[in-house]
C-alpha cells in the first residue's frame, strides 16, 4: 500500500488549502483513514480522521475550519483547511489504520493504530 499526499504550499493566515492523499490500495474504502501533523520540534499529533462509513473525528484546535473527506471512487481522502493559522504551519501526513478493532483499542488519535503512513506535504501558514 502506498499512500501519495499532495497540496501543500505557502499561504497567508486567512487562506484555504485542500490537501489530497491517494492511497494505492483497491479496499481503500474499508479502512480507516487519518491526517497528522507536526510541526517544527514538536511531536507529530493527530489532526483528523474518517472512518469506513464517513464519521469524521478532529482535534480541538481544527474544528469548524478542517473538513476531512473521502472518494472511494478515487481512492482519495482529502483534508479541506479553511482559514488557516500561522500555527497550523507544519508537515502534513495521511495515514491508513492497521484496522477499526485496533483504532478502537488505542485510540483514533494514537500513532501506534496507522500501519501506513503517506511522505507528508508541508503547509507553512504566514502571519
Amino acid at each position: 500500500v502506498q499512500l501519495q499526499a499532495s497540496g501543500g504550499g505557502l499561504v497567508q493566515a486567512g487562506d484555504s488549502l485542500r490537501l489530497s492523499c491517494r492511497a494505492s490500495a483497491r479496499t481503500f474504502s474499508n479502512y480507516h483513514m487519518a491526517w497528522f501533523r507536526q510541526a517544527p520540534g514538536e511531536e507529530r499529533e493527530f489532526v483528523a480522521s474518517i472512518r469506513s462509513d464517513g464519521i469524521t473525528d478532529y482535534t480541538n484546535s481544527v474544528k469548524g475550519r478542517f473538513t476531512i473527506s473521502r472518494d472511494s471512487l478515487r481512492n482519495t481522502v482529502y483534508l479541506q483547511m479553511n482559514n488557516l493559522k500561522s500555527e497550523d504551519t507544519a508537515v502534513y501526513y495521511c495515514a491508513r489504520a492497521a484496522s477499526w478493532k485496533l483504532v478502537e483499542a488505542v485510540g483514533v488519535w494514537s500513532e501506534s493504530a496507522y500501519d501506513y503512513w503517506g511522505q507528508g506535504t508541508q503547509v507553512t501558514v504566514s502571519s
